[in-house]
């Protein structure tokens, strides 16, 4: 640990007059202590009450800042404290500052009613591609956890890119569940604005203005989310349109057909089907025998026309009655 920070967390450490330090606001406030920025730390919210750390520099760059752990309550706490990643599933290349988090403790005791200030150093990697890479320290204690932000920004050119994939309409109670993943293209957090759109057979049938995301996608990661549709169509061949974008120019359209139908219009479209196919088959079965009597009438007709020729050729009033 180096000399310069092993030396902050020993000032730090040494307890506080309690009426000043147990008054202020807390990130994440439970029965007996809390863990938030401390006071006075770099950019970002007014120095007292800061509620996530806010860090930038370029690649190679060592940035400083202190976290603070009240203990409010009638006997000493301890905590453990540990760095994370906010996106964990993040490619690689992508991941967030969690790892580049070096603490000053790992383990804390805090006297009753009293504050103590953690510091800790980020370090950068010189490889680091511009952009956000968020991150957070989790205190752990008391059978509770407790994480506060850090949202560090690499310096340089900012890219703002989303994508809209594997868009497909089902089937959900009375109504259809629109299934959709987006993935952050770029090097910037990304807070999506959804809109959506669906046109059927006559016309446009459902109609979302854009609207803020509660999500919040790191660098990299994919999200899988879902749209309720409770009131579509159940008898319609639908084109579902959907629009995402966000800050920084990101803009991404996807889309998926859905086709409605009940299942009682289907049982009754397969019924008829069935039926003309019978009906198709009996009749050409009536054919086919109406031209087989139709060919035995036609063998008789040669004999029949001798006949008539014979009776024709003798005189009128001949037989074995005639007489003389």
């Amino acid at each position: 640990m180096p000399s310069r920070i092993r030396a902050a967390w020993t000032v730090a450490a040494v307890p506080a007059v309690a009426a000043a330090l147990l008054t202020a606001p807390a990130t994440a406030a439970g029965p007996d202590w809390s863990a938030r920025p401390a006071a006075g730390g770099t950019a970002g919210p007014g120095a007292g009450d800061r509620t996530y750390f806010y860090l930038e520099g370029g690649p190679g760059s060592a940035l400083q800042d202190r976290l603070s752990i009240v203990n409010r309550g009638k006997r000493p706490r301890t905590v453990q404290l540990r760095a994370a990643d906010t996106a964990p599933d993040a490619p690689s290349a992508a991941r967030g500052s969690g790892a580049w988090i070096s603490l000053a403790a790992k383990r804390v005791t805090v006297p009753a009613r009293t504050r103590a200030d953690v510091p800790f150093t980020l370090t950068v990697p010189s490889e680091t591609p511009p952009g956000d890479h968020p991150g957070a320290i989790v205190v752990t204690g008391g059978g509770r956890e407790a994480r506060v932000p850090v949202h560090l920004r690499v310096s340089g050119r900012a890219l703002a890119a989303i994508s809209v994939e594997d868009v497909k309409v089902v089937k959900a109670g009375g109504g259809a569940a629109i299934h959709y993943a987006l993935v952050n293209r770029g090097n910037t957090v990304l807070t999506p604005r959804l809109a959506v759109r669906a046109d059927g057979l006559f016309g446009e049938v459902l109609r979302r203005d854009a609207r803020a995301l509660p999500v919040e996608l790191a660098p990299g990661r994919r999200m899988r989310l879902t749209e309720k549709w409770p009131d579509a169509p159940a008898l319609d061949s639908v084109d579902v349109t959907l629009t995402v974008t966000a800050a920084g120019g990101a803009h991404a359209v996807g889309s998926a057909g859905y086709t409605a139908a009940p299942w009682g219009v289907l049982a009754g479209a397969a019924a008829l089907a069935l039926g003309a196919v019978a009906g198709g088959g009996a009749w050409l079965l009536r054919w086919r025998r109406g031209r087989h009597r139709a060919g035995d009438g036609d063998g008789d007709a040669p004999a029949e026309s001798a006949r008539e020729a014979r009776e024709a050729r003798e005189p009128a009033g001949t037989g074995s009655g005639a007489t003389t």
